[in-house]
């Protein structure tokens, strides 16, 4: 099951799920679709929203930026740091129905959230269905 998900998912590497043993550093993303947009959702705790850059080229959303370390702590008793720190970079490829020209991204308590809006000619439309009465024909 684990190798189907790694095939569907090429970005899900060992390093992604346990960043403190290899030394990188990637923040958790969700994304998830709603009627006419796209939702991004990052984890990024502890940086300020200056140290975050969102950009798009094409139909690639990149999430980019830099978690500073705090200052060394000097304590005698300090035995193990899994808090990870540095550069990282996250690219996530957007559907063709997404409107790259309306995206917006917030920051608020570590999230990054980015709304994608879908493009108006791809909006599902509802379509009412009635009901013909037995002996119509249609014209």
């Amino acid at each position: 099951m684990q190798r189907r998900f790694e095939d569907f998912w090429p970005f899900w590497t060992a390093a992604r799920r346990f960043p403190f043993e290899t030394g990188e550093w990637v923040p958790a993303i969700d994304m998830y679709e709603q009627d006419d947009k796209y939702v991004v959702k990052a984890e990024l705790p502890g940086m300020k929203k200056e140290d975050v850059d969102v950009s798009i080229s094409g139909d690639r959303l990149t999430i980019k930026g830099e978690k500073k370390a705090e200052t060394e702590v000097k304590e005698e008793n300090y035995y193990r740091s899994e808090r990870s720190y540095g550069n990282f970079l996250r690219s996530i490829d957007l559907p063709s129905d997404a409107d790259s020209d309306k995206i917006d991204a917030s920051y608020d308590d570590g999230i990054l959230e980015v709304t994608i809006p879908k493009t108006a000619a791809v909006k599902p439309k509802k379509i009412a269905v009635s009901a013909k009465k037995k002996g119509e024909s249609s014209k």
